[in-house]
């Protein structure tokens, strides 16, 4: 989850340098591995609240019943959809369907990848590999005055960060994950499977609006000085997210536009955009996204509104809490 932002593939693969110096030839070995996924287990011991969350969300309830034929024939068909693309027929053995439903497990950097579990903290915040061992090393014993410990948590915090750990505070980052599934924008997506997916009935939602999916099952917002209350958003904070999410969806969805010519799919990427456009458009530090959709230029927005209000502007267009998903 990148990072373009999206680490939902892990395969290790090596790489022998072969250099010629002075007439000896070198064989330095250098393994070069992608980061990936520990499993939500080991998040559970110090996010114990947040996992309670998370085990009550279609995000973890879904690793037992989307694989299950629905009893509602207007409801697509995970078997018809499996049959469509090909490969291997269960769900969580299958690489179109894994990439977004459910979360790879690896003990090692050589073991085997396993589906443990639906989307989990990983698909949000990074595969863990990397930046697990960083992220818990609190000091201990070894900080004895305020100023090392404000000195290691702010080491401890670039360093994770620099590993591949997506903060919430990351909220373009955290954005754009998102997107990346719930768009049908994933980049290991291929093109004749997402138009097989489609005909076969597999849902895509061009409203999907980081607000309404972010603020209602899956918050978990446990932050000082109320660490054992999930606090809700200010509205200054829900306006800056639902910008930041127009963003990641225009960058999404034009990116996107190019990967399949399957009909239902551009016209779904193409309101994706357009959808996005209608709310930027009204964003004075928006200019440069619009002229020119990238990621470069969503983070300079990103970084452009942060702490502002713009609840004038877009305050009227957020959802209200009776349609948080």
């Amino acid at each position: 989850m990148k990072h373009d932002g999206t680490y939902f593939i892990c395969k290790p693969f090596f790489l022998m340098v072969f250099v010629l110096v002075g007439g000896w030839l070198i064989f330095p070995p250098t393994t070069l591995a992608q980061p990936f996924y520990k499993g939500a287990k080991l998040c559970e011991e110090c996010h114990e609240a947040e996992a309670k969350i998370w085990e009550k969300t279609k995000h973890f309830t879904s690793f037992r019943t989307v694989h299950r034929e629905p009893k509602d024939d207007s409801k697509p068909s995970p078997k018809k959809i499996l049959a469509a693309v090909g490969g291997q027929k269960r769900m969580k053995r299958n690489e179109t369907c894994y990439l977004c439903h459910y979360t790879l497990e690896q003990k090692d950097a050589g073991s085997k990848p396993a589906a443990k579990s639906g989307t989990s903290c990983e698909s949000c915040h990074g595969a863990s590999s990397d930046w697990l061992e960083i992220h818990d090393n609190y000091g201990g014993k070894t900080i004895k005055r305020d100023q090392e410990a404000a000195d290691h948590k702010a080491k401890r915090i670039a360093d994770s960060t620099a590993a591949g750990l997506i903060w919430p505070s990351m909220q373009y980052e955290v954005a754009e994950n998102c997107m990346t599934c719930h768009g049908l924008a994933h980049p290991d997506l291929k093109a004749d499977d997402l138009a097989k997916m489609l005909g076969a009935g597999h849902p895509i939602n061009p409203d999907f609006e980081l607000v309404k999916y972010s603020q209602g099952s899956v918050r978990h917002r446990y932050y000082p000085p109320d660490i054992k209350t999930n606090a809700e958003m200010a509205p200054k904070d829900l306006a800056q997210i639902f910008v930041i999410g127009q963003a990641a969806a225009l960058v999404s969805a034009t990116g996107a536009m190019s990967k399949s010519d399957e009909a239902k799919y551009k016209e779904a990427q193409n309101k994706r955009a357009e959808n996005a456009k209608a709310v930027l458009k009204n964003i004075p530090e928006a200019a440069d996204l619009l002229a020119s959709p990238s990621r470069e230029n969503a983070l300079k927005l990103s970084k452009a509104i942060d702490g502002k209000d713009l609840t004038s502007i877009v305050g009227s267009k957020l959802p209200a809490k009776s349609d948080y998903k």
